[in-house]
């Protein structure tokens, strides 16, 4: 097995798109994925709300965060298609990390490698 066969994709993107990437994903046949709720900042650096006439700096803004291990032949593919269905062009759309992954195993009949994904 060729080593790092496989990649791990983590995106970090707005609530509001996490339907319109699971529906692109799904479109190129990557379903596998884990999906979280998360709070952060980059360059939003939070915005000011008010609640019975009190100011509040909210300054962790909610986002979804999304897990998955693609062969790495289709590691571009895959974030391409989170970039175009993800972005709206304002600040805030979020970011994608790219991790190598040594080996993956399924655990119900110990698959390893790609047949795991």
């Amino acid at each position: 097995m060729p080593e790092f066969a496989m990649k791990k994709i983590e995106a970090i993107i707005q609530p509001f798109k996490l339907e319109d990437v699971k529906e692109a994903l799904k479109a190129i046949d990557v379903d596998g994925m884990t999906v979280t709720e998360v709070r952060g900042h980059g360059r939003q650096k939070g915005h000011v709300e008010i609640y019975r006439g009190r100011e509040y700096q909210v300054d962790l803004i909610p986002k979804v965060k999304l897990e998955m291990i693609v062969a790495a032949a289709r590691a571009e593919e895959v974030i391409q298609t989170i970039v175009k269905a993800a972005r709206t062009g304002k600040i805030g759309d979020g970011k994608i990390f790219v991790y190598d992954i040594g080996e993956a195993i399924r655990i119900r009949n110990n698959e390893r490698g790609d047949a795991a994904l």
